[in-house]
């Protein structure tokens, strides 16, 4: 770190536990966030203001009008283009010692599974339950922790999937995908702007913690929040040892 980057990033550097090899780790990290929709938008914002030298944004849709009513890292002037593109933009203003990959598409297969093994880290900021499976079993196969979150109308979740750990299941475990799930669309259902705006913060912290060695996860633990009440539940996960995708590896990748 240079004298400029000590001064940017002092008030990390005064953290009990934290200091200058934490600081470090995370400008040598790549974080991989699948999203720049309302999630996306706030854990892309706090992962750059952080110092995560090397952000890539996945998303194959664009800004429109509706968009700007959560998805902060979007302005008005990018209505049209890209989300991937215009997360690039805004964030070039925030950090420009951070470098950030646009994809502007949505990933899947081989490409997917290339982009999760070249990061340290996967934040799932998607909006759909094939995406996220898809993103899990990339993850799985990869050895690679996960931070998914969700939120619609007043009710969101976080939790962190850590396949380093035996322990800690993934997140079909949790969601199996043979499952009957609804899917539930913020177009449809309605979203409470500041909700993910506070998953999605959430999430930038997991994946804080996880890229600089700092603090305890969640991985083993679901955290489910509650707008309306401003109240957070937890519960913990158990591995299912018969999951196909996190107790057979090989199986993810096929």
């Amino acid at each position: 770190m240079d004298d400029t980057q000590r001064l940017r990033y002092s008030r990390h550097l005064l953290l009990d536990g934290f200091g200058e090899d934490s600081q470090e780790r995370l400008l040598a990290s790549h974080a991989l966030v699948i999203g720049a929709g309302g999630l996306g938008s706030s854990a892309l914002l706090y992962l750059a203001s952080s110092g995560v030298g090397h952000l890539t944004v996945a998303d194959g849709d664009t800004v429109d009008l509706t968009n700007l009513q959560r998805q902060v890292v979007h302005r008005m002037g990018a209505i049209g283009t890209n989300k991937a593109r215009s997360a690039r933009e805004t964030l070039a203003t925030v950090n420009p010692d951070v470098r950030v990959s646009a994809v502007p598409e949505r990933l899947e297969g081989e490409r997917l599974a290339a982009l999760v093994r070249s990061a340290d880290v996967v934040l799932d900021c998607s909006d759909n339950f094939a995406t996220r499976h898809a993103i899990n079993r990339a993850c799985v196969a990869a050895g690679r922790p996960l931070v998914s979150g969700a939120g619609v109308r007043f009710d969101g979740q976080v939790s962190v999937f850590d396949p380093r750990s035996g322990a800690s299941g993934c997140y079909h475990c949790l969601f199996p995908e043979d499952a009957s799930a609804e899917e539930e669309r913020c177009a449809t259902m309605g979203v409470f702007a500041p909700l993910v705006g506070i998953v999605g913060t959430m999430q930038a912290l997991e994946a804080i913690k996880v890229l600089a060695g700092i603090g305890e996860s969640l991985a083993g633990r679901l955290a489910m929040f509650d707008a309306r009440a401003n109240r957070w539940h937890e519960v913990r996960l158990v591995r299912d040892p018969q999951c196909p995708v996190c107790a057979r590896p090989e199986a993810a990748a096929a």
